[in-house]
């Protein structure tokens, strides 16, 4: 295939306004990180642990929901109009989390973000596997958490500008009553209506993924988008292999046996694997307990806000080197490394705690987990199951994928504050380097490497070995 004949502009458009879902992932996700020292002390839950949590857990059950439904829109409207939705979710949620004066409704407006999460998490990274190249799809899919990243580090980069100086010595009274306490809060949030509005207005300018356009029966379209990306060449081998495909799966709905299926259930159990062990491998606790870590390690708040700024920082560092890697090391490679890599980090920050270290130990320690899990399981995982998939159950099955990821991070979220009170500080990190250990056997005995292959390709390969 001549790869000269690719239109890398017009790929890079599409690939980075479906991506906008997952800076707006990013930035929904963590900006109520920040955000917590004050909303707490405004609603009155800053010594309610039970709210604290749901505070911070309630968008994630959005996500599941976002997650469940995804599969059911994706496979019937395609990618680009759940997209429109999602977009329209986070530009709600934006708006309503930071003009609410009472605790229900904010928790409401969070639930509607998660609902764009979970919307956004599942199809952006689908419809960008589904227009790439297979030579470069690796690259493209992983714009999807690059942008994640800098949805991140936009979100810590926000709540640290907007925050105020906090005097060392203030107490809660006084940051009730600051600037931070009753404004700074709501306007972390409402910086996530610009790139909302954005994500908005550019998803209709992009067209529908040419794989959805077939399984529609709209061949021309299909050909249309096709040509576009790669030339007639391009969209005559592609068109090929899309109907070799969706000839053997000539039904027009999916059954959900399809899935229990051994052509299919093997396949699924990897994803589900993978999606969960993304997010039991411990790093998002990183994220949103920022707080409890730092202040663990003997930082004030206003230190805790500028080492997440540093984190983010080196979480969008090693995500560029993931998107060089992930087309040469391959995607169990890379795997691979990530899994090994955190458990030895993890064991190693736990005797950190142990050993009552603090300080910059504990921050280094922190930075190589972040800086490892930005160049391999976090781009990486999405990829994967952008890819592994059937064609016509890609819908569904990417749902369950998300759904079970979706459920994990809730799990976790909700279980490292009691974790962190049975075990200590020393003990969680430990159990989460045993979870890596365990993610590292299954990838080496489960996981095929799909680098430099068509989605159909990955198809055919799979029906021919339910091992996988």
């Amino acid at each position: 295939m001549n790869t000269s004949k690719f239109n890398f502009k017009y790929l890079l458009f599409l690939s980075l306004v479906s991506a906008m879902g997952g800076f707006l992932f990013g930035y929904d996700w963590v900006v109520i990180g920040g955000a917590k020292p004050f909303y707490e002390l405004y609603f009155d839950i800053a010594s309610l642990p039970s709210l604290q949590g749901w505070a911070m857990s309630s968008a994630l059950v959005g996500c599941i929901f976002g997650a469940v439904i995804s599969g059911a829109l994706a496979d019937r409207l395609g990618r680009k109009i759940p997209l429109i939705l999602a977009a329209a979710l986070f530009t709600i949620s934006a708006f309503g989390t930071g003009y609410v004066d009472h605790f229900t409704p904010f928790i409401i407006y969070r639930l509607i973000g998660g609902l764009g999460i979970g919307l956004a998490s599942t199809l952006s990274p689908m419809y960008i596997a589904e227009i790439a190249p297979a030579r470069y799809r690796g690259q493209f899919v992983a714009i999807n958490q690059l942008t994640i990243v800098i949805g991140i580090l936009g979100a810590q980069i926000a709540n640290y500008n907007i925050a105020e100086p906090i005097i060392a010595t203030a107490g809660p009274s006084e940051i009730m009553n600051s600037w931070n306490g009753q404004m700074g809060w709501r306007w972390m949030f409402w910086a996530e209506l610009v790139p909302a509005g954005l994500f908005f207005t550019l998803m209709f300018l992009v067209p529908k993924s040419p794989r959805f356009l077939m399984k529609s029966g709209e061949e021309a379209a299909a050909v249309n988008v096709l040509e576009k990306i790669g030339g007639k060449e391009y969209a005559l081998h592609e068109l090929g292999n899309m109907k070799l495909t969706l000839r053997e799966n000539q039904q027009n709905k999916v059954a959900l046996s399809e899935l229990r299926s051994r052509k299919v259930l093997p396949i699924l159990t990897i994803g589900v694997v993978l999606a969960i062990f993304q997010q039991w491998c411990g790093i998002n606790v990183i994220f949103n307990y920022a707080q409890e870590i730092f202040t663990a390690a003997g930082y004030s708040v206003g230190d805790m806000l500028f080492n997440i700024v540093i984190t983010g920082s080196v979480n969008l560092i090693f995500t560029f080197a993931a998107m060089r890697t992930l087309d040469s090391w391959g995607r169990k490679k890379l795997m691979l490394f990530g899994s090994l890599g955190l458990a030895v980090v993890y064991a190693l920050l736990g005797g950190a705690y142990y050993f009552s270290l603090d300080g910059w130990p504990v921050l280094l320690l922190v930075i190589t987990a972040i800086a490892i899990y930005a160049m391999s399981l976090a781009p990486t995982t999405w990829v994967v199951l952008s890819e592994i998939f059937p064609n016509r159950l890609r819908g569904v099955a990417m749902s369950i994928a998300t759904f079970s990821l979706w459920i994990a991070s809730f799990i976790l979220t909700f279980t490292f504050p009691i974790l962190n009170d049975l075990l200590g500080s020393y003990g969680t990190f430990w159990v989460y380097s045993i979870i890596c250990l365990l993610g590292f056997t299954f990838i080496r005995k489960k996981l095929l490497e799909t680098k430099g292959k068509s989605l159909e390709e990955i198809e055919l390969e799979l029906a021919k070995d339910n091992k996988v």
